[in-house]
């Protein structure tokens, strides 16, 4: 079938970094569970079952050659993906290495711990897309860390912060995300050498109740897999509680990135800072002239899919009865891979922008001239309250003054308030030309700036120090 007569998913072909998708592909679990049979047996071995050093050299030989067509033909027959695969390489390692693959295991064995390497993996990667995304938002804040802008609480305007202290907000988020899953990475257990029910019986048979041997089976087998020890108990399967873990730690990067897409398709709607834009790009087919900010209104898009399918591992932990039902299989295939690959897009696309914003100070500038009169008022009452005045008195001064101005704005006119109160007998010795310094009206605001930097940024950058680099944007954007 022509690859344009097959449906496939759009995060794999379109929005997906090649490495996470690599990372969740046929070919990655097919090679995990040779690696999971072939350290099984290694393990085995080296605790007196006999297996000899040939068969389980003969697996590792043939561990790179995976015939997906005759796996499919094994699959067809048997109606079971692990024994196509087990009889797969049975074939390739030869008939005498084939009889010690799988040796006292359950399908879980494979289909579990690969899935957790994967998990594992993933979310290796997302850290690293993480700390490009904040190495670009610090050098952002402290670029921008004293340019005054408007702050807005309800979307209206409020008083005013700096664009490298809202720059600031959008890092905290993504830092908390950060150390969200250097947490949950640290904790992600193997699921390890259990057997069937999770009870180790078949393996305790094979070492004839030596239940130290199948102790050390158990840690010999997760130390090659790279884990430091496997989950302390499980039925067939580990506790589907850690797929609600994984899932939901995405949903919330998920969901900072879209915090930042919203602020950012707002301030392109204010034109005060636009996400890049190539020379040749198209913002619209029909006019011409549009400059949308697409990278991050499909940030949102992505952002809801992965919302969406955090339910999906609550309900699946939910209903697993007993020592495990079937009915988790399909849904995980679909949910875990999939929220993976639209994090690694959300992820992508993030660092793409936060690497290329363009701020625009003049049309900043404009957009607080009409509201710098409203707050400076406050700075009026005090002057004229320390002189003496009733604050009431000069609050109703003000109050009217105010409602004049608004009311001239709402004709399309000027805010001339600073005219009328500098015009007002009582109020015109308290207001100033430098009344409206945007400087005076940011708090501290560019120190929030440099502290968060320091105190909060740095170290945490510093502890992933390695990641620092691995990651760059780029990639079907």
């Amino acid at each position: 079938m022509e690859a344009v007569d097959r449906y496939d998913s759009p995060l794999a072909t379109r929005y997906a970094t090649p490495a996470m998708v690599a990372n969740f592909s046929d070919r990655r679990r097919a090679l995990l569970w040779r690696d999971l049979w072939i350290a099984l047996a290694e393990a085995e071995r080296a605790l007196g079952v006999p297996i000899s050093e040939a068969q389980v050299a003969a697996l590792r030989a043939a561990r790179e050659r995976v015939d997906f067509a005759r796996v499919a033909e094994h699959e067809a027959r048997l109606r079971h993906d692990v024994m196509a695969h087990i009889e797969h390489f049975g074939e390739v390692a030869g008939a005498d290495a084939g009889k010690v693959i799988h040796l006292g295991a359950t399908s879980c064995y494979v289909a579990d711990n690969a899935e957790l390497v994967m998990i594992r993996d993933g979310l290796e990667m997302l850290m690293d897309r993480l700390v490009a995304a904040l190495d670009a938002l610090a050098r952002f804040a402290g670029q921008h860390r004293s340019l005054a802008t408007l702050a807005y609480t309800h979307f209206q305007p409020a008083q005013l912060t700096t664009v490298g202290k809202r720059a600031c907000l959008w890092a905290q988020d993504l830092g908390l995300d950060l150390e969200t899953l250097e947490q949950l990475r640290a904790r992600l257990p193997f699921r390890g050498v259990k057997g069937t029910t999770g009870t180790q019986a078949s393996f305790l048979a094979l070492f004839h109740g030596d239940h130290a041997k199948v102790r050390a089976l158990d840690r010999a087998v997760a130390e090659a897999m790279g884990f430091a020890g496997s989950i302390a108990v499980s039925g067939q399967t580990y506790t589907r509680k850690i797929d609600t873990w994984v899932v939901s730690a995405l949903a919330d990067v998920a969901g900072s990135a879209a915090k930042i897409a919203v602020d950012l398709r707002l301030l392109a709607h204010k034109r005060e800072i636009d996400e890049p834009f190539e020379a040749d790009q198209v913002g619209s087919s029909a006019m011409a002239y549009k400059r949308n900010p697409m990278r991050s209104e499909r940030i949102c898009g992505l952002a809801r899919f992965v919302h969406s399918l955090a339910t999906s591992p609550r309900e699946t932990h939910a209903n697993q009865w007993f020592e495990r039902t079937l009915d988790d299989s399909a849904n995980r295939r679909l949910t875990i891979t999939e929220a993976f690959l639209a994090t690694d897009a959300i992820l992508n696309l993030l660092v793409d922008i936060t690497s290329g914003l363009v701020v625009h100070p003049p049309v900043i500038a404009a957009n607080m001239r009409d509201e710098l009169p409203f707050m400076a008022t406050e700075n009026v009452l005090m002057r004229g309250t320390s002189a003496g005045h009733s604050r009431q008195e000069l609050h109703r001064l003000v109050r009217a003054h105010s409602l004049e101005a608004v009311a001239g704005m709402k004709r399309g006119e000027a805010n001339d308030l600073m005219a009328r109160m500098q015009a007002d007998p009582v109020l015109g010795p308290f207001v100033d030309a430098d009344l409206t310094a945007p400087a005076r009206y940011v708090g501290r605001a560019p120190e929030q700036v440099d502290e968060f930097l320091a105190e909060f940024l740095a170290p945490l950058l510093a502890r992933h120090e390695a990641r620092r680099g691995r990651f760059s944007a780029g990639v079907r954007v």
